[in-house]
């Protein structure tokens, strides 16, 4: 795991100089609970952002999330989201896509939610979001708050 992330970073900054747009990878932690389950989560995502004229965007993520519980394993995660840029630093979006399974007798789910991200400096930002998984089988859905803290390049 350890070698594709940073294959993929290498690969980031070798293509930074040709994107016109945001390239950005971020570590980020949460609680995720559903019907009486409440665990922390923890995982890194990359994307990428378009611009959509002056004060949209469109982008594309795909993350990996580990719910803390034993027995659990790493959740991926492929997501859109678009959004209106609020001045240089800030950004509102929604997010949709699928998330695979994140234990063994699991299933994987839709989610759908929304997030603010906040630039500190030229590189840095943070981010809060909120998703909600639709789960199958008539399992309970679940949700998860997530705190971000990333570099765009």
């Amino acid at each position: 795991m350890k070698k594709i992330v940073l294959s993929l970073l290498a690969s980031l900054a070798v293509a930074t100089p040709a994107l016109a747009n945001e390239a950005r990878i971020e570590g980020r932690g949460g609680v995720f609970w559903g019907d009486g389950y409440t665990q922390d989560v923890y995982g890194v995502a990359m994307g990428y952002d378009f611009d959509l004229g002056t004060s949209a965007f469109a982008g594309v993520e795909v993350s990996g999330d580990k719910v803390a519980d034993t027995g659990t394993k790493v959740a991926w995660g492929f997501t859109g989201r678009a959004g209106a840029k609020l001045g240089e630093a800030s950004k509102v979006y929604l997010n949709g896509g699928y998330t695979t399974e994140p234990c063994d007798v699991c299933d994987g789910s839709w989610h759908a939610g929304a997030g603010v991200q906040q630039g500190f400096g030229q590189n840095l930002y943070g981010k809060v979001e909120y998703r909600h998984y639709f789960t199958q089988n008539n399992n309970p859905d679940a949700n998860a708050v997530m705190v971000g803290l990333g570099v765009r390049f």
